[in-house]
């Protein structure tokens, strides 16, 4: 037996025209959004790294400031510094601002 398809109806040629138009469609909406859940993805996880590592390196910083500090709360200078009076700012005379 024999599948001749000159006998099919166009009807059944257009049904079967749109059952595979719209699996190729179906596809390429399942590709597409499978790229972008992994270019969502990847993008988050550069995120991650760039966020850990910027937050490392701003508690690295803060964490050798705390030790710079307190070593130098410890450090005992031998001599007295005589102390210095602030110098005066001196008086200015006031302007008086009037409309032009």
């Amino acid at each position: 037996m024999q599948f001749d398809l000159t006998t099919l109806d166009s009807s059944t040629y257009v049904f079967a025209g749109t059952l595979i138009l719209g699996l190729v469609l179906a596809a390429f909406i399942a590709v597409a959004a499978m790229a972008a859940l992994a270019l969502l993805g990847a993008g988050s996880l550069a995120w991650f790294t760039v966020k850990n590592v910027l937050g490392g390196l701003v508690h690295g910083i803060n964490f050798a400031w705390d030790q710079l500090v307190h070593q130098a709360g410890k450090v005992e200078l031998p001599v007295e510094f005589p102390s210095q009076t602030a110098p005066s700012t001196g008086t200015y005379p006031r302007v008086a601002l009037r409309d032009s």
